[in-house]
């Protein structure tokens, strides 16, 4: 540990009036309250570091004890000059090293440049400079060779010499790197050991805690107002440069380039005929949309597929018309387009709709021309009503055939069974059924006159004489009916034995007549489902009904300048929100 070398203490008498004697109490720094001398404060370590290089007021007598005591060279003492002569803050130092001086004079001024000096310093005491400026000022001075005897004077100084005292560039060369080989025995080293005695000659550089802090925190916000200031420009050239040009070149397409564009709309439905008995008695109850929303999503799908293109194309020349040259580059399409890419375009350019609460289709066709947009609309209802009864006409042909198919097959089954039975009938000669019929009915009446012969027989034997003549004819009439019997049980045991007989015969032509029957019953089922079919078929017809005609539009529906200049602006801000955003995570993820 070292310590700070302490100088000796001279006390110098002058030789100047009582009247100047004031003067030397005075700091040298310019501060205007007087320095209470009989209660030296020795210099901190920081007042120390700061403290600038003055000229010590020291006898002549010993200068060079006091240069080896402090270790420091001795600065020479500044040059006496005329107009200064006469001032009461001059120094000791230079009084004391020039005897040959003549007295101050009192009173008397030989010209204005001998108190213009005071005048400057005067005014420069008004100024209220800081002990910081001051301090400053006087290393200014030293840098640039000159002699000051205060810190006024260095300010003063300076000024004449056109240089400013306050500029950072000057008081940022004051630290200046020392060329190589130099001791520090040959410069003037800053801060400077002060003599113990002379601290109340050197301007305070403690500084209040209080303002230190507040003027941190100054500085530390404005600070922050720069860098905010600086990130907020950056932010707001971003933003011109990836949001506000799109914007801009976006809205003079709309507005300028943009070629206008004719929208016509027209609006339909699909309806089906109201009457619908072949449902039951809550047939004809059923809404409409809910019996053609089918057909009607058919409708809209064919109306935007690639056929309703080709066709559109070959009827009244949809690829040419976009193709034309009064049309923007943008809108334009290639004359030697590809199907798939004219079909982007018919996809643009018609706009179909279905709403199913409502079941009515709404269609919107665009084109340059006003006239073209209204024929492409009409062909395209004409299309689409092709396209509903080509769907109807289907359905109704389809339960149709199946009907008709069914009822001739039953007619044909009828007229099978009815030959049958008419062969059977022809095959046969008589009616079997009837024949045996009869011979039942023969075999009955002959067992019932048999029977009453025999009864008559049994009366005449129960008398005791008997008239025989009566007993022979009533015997003869039971044998003759009993023979007659027997032929006719041979005759109908003839008959219903063998295939031939008169019972197969009946049997065949029952089936036959049962066959009849059941074809009877075939065809008048299939009748009915005729019928049927025909009145389903009838349900099942659906009509086109156009709700609005398309007229031609006078004034250009797209393009939607302001609306799409708005649309841009918000796309590319999300797009330049997102990688801003996206940026930020990944810096944020590469910094942890």
């Amino acid at each position: 540990m070292t310590t700070k070398p302490k100088a000796r203490k001279f006390r110098i008498k002058r030789s100047t009036p009582a009247a100047a004697a004031p003067s030397t109490d005075a700091p040298t720094s310019g501060a205007d309250a007087p320095v209470d001398r009989r209660r030296p404060v020795p210099p901190s370590p920081v007042q120390t570091k700061a403290q600038p290089q003055r000229p010590q007021a020291q006898p002549t007598a010993a200068p060079a004890s006091g240069a080896a005591e402090q270790g420091a060279p001795t600065p020479t003492p500044p040059p006496q000059r005329a107009p200064n002569a006469a001032r009461p803050s001059a120094s000791p130092a230079a009084s004391s090293s020039t005897p040959s001086s003549p007295p101050a004079q009192t009173g008397v001024v030989s010209s204005t440049a001998e108190v213009k000096g005071e005048q400057d310093i005067d005014a420069i005491r008004r100024e209220g400079l800081t002990g910081r400026q001051l301090r400053m000022a006087r290393r200014v001075a030293q840098k640039h060779g000159l002699a000051p005897t205060s810190d006024f004077d260095a300010v003063r100084l300076l000024r004449d010499a056109g240089i400013d005292p306050f500029q950072r560039s000057n008081m940022l060369e004051l630290v200046v790197p020392q060329a190589g080989g130099s001791s520090d025995t040959d410069r003037v080293q800053l801060p400077q050991t002060v003599p113990v005695g002379g601290a109340g000659n050197l301007p305070s550089t403690e500084v209040n805690p209080m303002e230190r802090r507040m003027r941190e925190i100054s500085d530390i916000q404005a600070d922050i107002s720069r860098r905010r200031r600086r990130k907020m420009m950056l932010l707001v050239v971003r933003l011109m440069f990836f949001v506000g040009l799109p914007t801009i070149m976006g809205g003079y397409y709309f507005y300028n380039v943009a070629t206008p564009m004719y929208a016509t709309e027209s609006q339909f439905l699909i309806i089906q005929n109201e009457g619908g008995g072949g449902l039951g008695p809550l047939g004809g109850l059923l809404p409409t949309q809910f019996a053609n929303s089918a057909d009607s999503i058919a409708t809209q799908s064919y109306l935007q597929s690639k056929d309703a293109m080709l066709r559109l194309d070959k009827d009244v020349g949809f690829v040419s018309h976009f193709s034309q040259d009064n049309i923007d580059p943008i809108q334009r399409m290639d004359p030697d387009a590809s199907n798939e890419e004219a079909y982007k375009f018919y996809k643009k350019n018609v706009k179909i709709g279905y709403d199913p609460t409502e079941g009515m289709i709404r269609m919107e066709v665009i084109a340059a021309d006003p006239q073209v947009a209204a024929v492409y609309s009409e062909h395209l209802l004409t299309y689409a009503e092709e396209r509903v009864n080509g769907l109807s006409q289907q359905k109704r042909e389809d339960g149709m055939r199946d009907a008709r198919i069914a009822y001739e097959q039953t007619v044909d089954q009828r007229r099978a069974a009815q030959e049958a039975l008419i062969k059977l009938q022809v095959e046969n000669g008589v009616d079997p059924e009837a024949v045996i019929a009869s011979i039942r009915g023969q075999i009955s009446n002959y067992e019932t006159l048999l029977l009453e012969k025999e009864l008559e027989l049994a009366a005449l034997m129960d008398n005791p004489r008997p008239n025989r003549a009566k007993v022979d004819g009533v015997e003869g009439d039971v044998r003759r009916i009993g023979v007659q019997l027997e032929r006719l049980n041979e005759r109908m045991n003839n008959a219903t034995e063998g295939t031939n007989s008169l019972a197969q015969q009946a049997v065949s032509l029952q089936l036959a007549q049962a066959d009849l029957a059941a074809a009877d019953m075939a065809l008048q089922s299939s009748q009915t489902q005729m019928e049927q079919a025909r009145t389903e078929a009838q349900r099942q017809v659906r009509y086109l009904t156009i709700a609005v005609r398309p007229v031609a539009s006078q004034s250009a529906s797209y393009p939607r300048k302001f609306e799409n200049t708005i649309l841009t602006f918000l796309i590319f801000a999300g797009i330049y929100l997102m990688l801003s955003l996206t940026a930020s995570i990944l810096k944020e993820q590469v910094t942890k």
